[in-house]
């Protein structure tokens, strides 16, 4: 593919695309990548996605790529893009995706691997039964238009004033679990239908809740600053904004084509449909953006509480006794006004994270008090069959605007995935692995087969050795459940 080969190598993990590649492009695409991933990243269009990210108008310094890059609607999945609004910088529903805030957090616990592994089979049969998963799935946390526009502004803030978690769940959520802004008038009708009966539920596609164990320590004083253990048990409960942020992210991505027209904006592909941040139709899409954010923050909150009250049932302890507190919640589907140095100036930035997080270094003022001196807590979640890993933020995210990549990254497509994979096969070989596996369908297992994803570990050595984020602890799969 041309796009291949103009790529130019900067260092061992990082490649630019140049300008010149294209007529029309405002700055480089950089891709963090070694060569094997590079390989892998070749195949699909991914980086003629970057190159027309650069076109954006009021794009900062590079149009960027994580290592688990790979195609997506008009943005590539794994891609951040940073915007000047002062200097007609524009926002983009495809920066963002489909499902707002589809984001990760980790729980620890004080429960060992020879605590739980003859309870194994329990805790994931329970989990899988009260934890409404799937298309379309529904759950028993039902919500009146009132209520739900309340949720939309307070996030898990509104969980948490339920009963569904305590204050310190908020302090270790990126943006306390809701961002300031968000409007309710700016969501459709059909959005909120879509998700009234949807908080506490998983979803599906990728969205999980997986029970792991450690099984490596990279970094022993932030490990033990987090109190964290080989042969500890550990949780991540992946899921995002549902039916709603579907919604909102359909229905700006329609409207937003007549801003094309309408501010004369010039790029290569219409899914790329942008306003400027500060034109109507821009602050109208951010402020309901952050309204699914919110829901979605609200959504894992809710699915946390209920994973602490099955542990309880099953273990015959409390949520407190076994030590069930949360690390870190990020978000990886989102845009946000945020302050960096660009040139020497302290500037107002919107910062695209298409399946990316934030990683924010020690001594930043957003990190809670907790993290000030090691940094934001980083979560990457790999396959249902290999690792995931806990990383802390490093020095050199400034480069990357505080950006890292959200996972592995897909190698085959959902449909290729499906009609390739046996899922029965599947099936028992993780189980001789020592991985039991729920989902709500057999295509889903497919769909989600290790070998559909990059190797997580090979992503997380690139960002490690770009000092992006640097490895704290690894953790394997035990039992996973798959929506």
């Amino acid at each position: 593919m041309s796009d291949v080969l103009r790529l130019e190598k900067i260092d061992d993990f990082r490649w630019r695309i140049p300008m010149d590649y294209k007529p029309g492009m405002r700055v480089p695409g950089v891709i963090y990548a070694d060569e094997r991933l590079l390989r892998d990243i070749r195949e699909d269009k991914a980086l003629e996605q970057v190159a027309n990210v650069a076109f954006l108008p009021g794009i900062v310094n590079a149009s960027l790529a994580m290592p688990d890059i790979h195609w997506g609607y008009g943005f590539p999945i794994g891609g951040v893009a940073v915007t000047d609004p002062a200097k007609g910088g524009v926002i983009s529903p495809a920066g963002v995706g489909f499902d707002i805030n589809c984001g990760v957090r980790m729980l620890r616990t004080d429960l060992a691997y020879e605590d739980i592994k003859h309870k194994l089979k329990d805790l994931v049969y329970a989990l899988f039964s009260g934890i409404p998963s799937g298309v379309g799935s529904k759950g028993d946390i039902r919500v009146g238009l009132k209520e739900e526009e309340e949720i939309l502004v307070k996030g898990a803030r509104w969980a948490v004033e339920k009963g569904f978690g305590t204050q310190d769940d908020l302090d270790c959520t990126e943006e306390n679990g809701a961002m300031q802004g968000a409007d309710p008038a700016a969501v459709s009708s059909r959005a909120y239908q879509r998700g009234r009966a949807q908080s506490g539920t998983l979803g599906s596609g990728n969205h999980f809740l997986e029970i792991q164990v450690i099984d490596k320590l990279y970094d022993l004083k932030i490990c033990d600053a987090l109190n964290l253990n080989q042969g500890q048990i550990t949780l991540m409960i992946h899921s995002g904004s549902r039916g709603l942020g579907y919604q909102v992210c359909e229905d700006y991505t329609r409207s937003m084509v007549q801003c094309l027209k309408k501010y004369d904006i010039n790029i290569p592909d219409r899914q790329l449909a942008c306003a400027p941040v500060n034109s109507d139709e821009g602050m109208a899409y951010l402020s309901a953006m952050k309204c699914a954010a919110n829901y979605a923050w609200a959504n894992r909150q809710c699915l946390m509480h209920l994973t602490r009250n099955i542990f309880e049932k099953v273990l015959n302890s409390s949520w407190q006794k076994m030590g069930m507190s949360l690390i870190y919640d990020v978000a990886h589907n989102i845009a946000k006004i945020e302050r960096h140095i660009v040139d020497g100036e302290n500037r107002e930035l919107c910062v695209h994270r298409k399946g990316a997080t934030r990683a924010i270094p020690a001594g930043h003022l957003d990190l809670p008090q907790k993290y000030m001196g090691i940094g934001q807590p980083v979560i990457i979640p790999g396959d249902m069959g290999r690792n995931s890993y806990l990383l802390a933020a490093d020095e050199s995210a400034e480069e990357t605007f505080f950006s890292c990549c959200h996972g592995a990254g897909r190698l085959k497509s959902r449909s290729v995935a499906s009609r390739t994979i046996n899922a029965d096969t599947l099936l028992k070989e993780l189980e001789s692995q020592g991985i039991i596996v729920k989902a709500s369908g057999q295509s889903t297992i497919a769909e989600e087969a290790p070998q559909a994803y990059k190797d997580v570990n090979d992503v997380v050595k690139v960002v490690h050795s770009a000092r992006i984020a640097r490895r704290v602890c690894r953790m394997r799969p035990l039992g996973v459940i798959k929506g």
